[in-house]
């Protein structure tokens, strides 16, 4: 076909009084020129077809996973392969007369379809990592390190290949002379080997997942991104903070994802009471108390239980100092432990306590450590300052003070 294609340009180019040689030399030129349009419109043609049947039926089948192959253009990408293969089977016989134009474009047709290739493996790995991405074990363990490694690897085996076909040797004597430069190559990449071992070791040790909110240096937000080199945090601000991955190796950084798991966000927060204030109980200061609804049942309870204690051990009362006394402090105490137990934003699962600490300069410290049940950021402030209002607000109805400096 080819054969009597030439003959009918060489024909025609006589009838046009052009040479026999140079009209030879222009049939095979226009014959070569035809090769790459018609080569070109077949993969347009196999593109449109591809297009219009292997996608449409992809998108009618149930399952989501195969529609990664168009998102990722696979298949388009292979179609990019019917060129070189229809230019490398007639190139032969559209340019006899030219051995060394044959031989130049088969190089660059070789070169072509080595990035061709590359391209579609690249397009796969996309699609691998999309399916993957599908699953909830990617929240667990994300691998988007790992394929930034493998898409390094097939460009570094691209440009090995196409440097070897060009030199005409074997890509392991192109590698063993990259050997001399390994140290070179070292300093250059040592960012990237560097961040490749600690995403590596963030994803083996489980230290790090993305919607992980974590606190390091300037970071202080949501992980969006974890990269071969970087890690990418959006902060409370919605500020984006770019970390190297090594870095959250090497040093050491708050991950909120425990709390986030757990039952509850903790509260921990003291108040101080003012020493002065604190007094045993007259018999009028519990008359007053027990209007309390909280601790009308733990003040009763009580005084049972120290008038017992007082008569079997023929203690003297008529001085307040004998035997065991209620105080305004320990009923106030009762009466916060008491108001957490009712509050039903918080999780009665988990630790739930009021205390002492340390008395100071400043007063008595009163510690509420509890935990809310719901761990957003701006519900959780909100239940921990409701409590901490009403806590502030009924101190003074157990003739206590908040200490204040004045």
């Amino acid at each position: 076909m080819i054969d009597k294609y030439l003959e009918i340009l060489h024909n025609l180019n006589l009838r046009m009084g052009i040479s026999p040689n140079m009209a030879t030399g222009l049939a095979e030129a226009t014959a070569a020129l035809s090769l790459l349009l018609l080569s070109i419109g077949v993969y347009f043609l196999a593109r449109l077809l591809v297009n219009r049947t292997v996608h449409s039926l992809i998108l009618r089948t149930p399952s989501k996973y195969d529609d990664l192959l168009i998102k990722n253009k696979v298949l388009v990408r292979i179609c990019l392969l019917i060129p070189a293969i229809l230019i490398k089977y007639f190139a032969n016989d559209t340019l006899p007369s030219f051995p060394d134009a044959i031989e130049i474009i088969i190089k660059i047709v070789k070169i072509y379809e080595i990035i061709t290739y590359t391209s579609v493996l690249l397009a796969l790995v996309n699609t691998a990592h999309d399916l993957y991405n599908s699953f909830e074990m990617s929240k667990l363990k994300p691998i988007e390190g790992l394929i930034q490694v493998i898409k390094g690897i097939l460009y570094a085996v691209c440009v090995l290949l196409i440097a070897a076909f060009l030199l005409g040797k074997s890509v392991g004597t192109i590698v063993i002379g990259l050997g001399t430069l390994s140290a070179v190559l070292m300093l250059i990449f040592q960012d990237s080997i560097k961040g490749f071992v600690g995403s590596i070791q963030l994803s083996i040790n489980d230290m790090l997942r993305i919607g992980d909110w974590i606190v390091t240096g300037p970071a202080d937000g949501v992980v969006q991104e974890i990269n071969l080199t970087t890690v990418k945090v959006q902060n409370w601000d919605n500020t984006i903070t770019t970390i190297p991955t090594y870095t959250l190796v090497s040093s050491p950084f708050t991950n909120w994802r425990g709390m986030s798991e757990s039952g509850g966000r903790r509260i921990s927060r003291s108040f101080n009471i003012d020493v002065n204030t604190i007094q045993y109980c007259t018999p009028e200061m519990l008359e007053k108390y027990k209007h309390y609804n909280l601790v009308r049942d733990y003040i009763i309870q009580k005084e049972e239980d120290i008038q017992e204690y007082n008569k079997a051990n023929r203690i003297d009362t008529s001085e307040i100092m004998n035997g065991r006394q209620q105080t305004n402090l320990g009923i106030f105490r009762a009466y916060i432990k008491a108001y957490l137990n009712n509050n039903p934003k918080l999780n009665h699962n988990l630790t739930m306590m009021v205390r002492q600490l340390q008395p100071t300069e400043v007063g008595i410290p009163m510690q509420i450590y509890a935990f809310s049940s719901d761990k957003k950021w701006i519900n959780y402030e909100e239940i921990q300052s409701d409590i901490f209002d009403h806590v502030l607000a009924a101190a003074p109805m157990f003739d206590l003070r908040i200490y204040q400096r004045k």
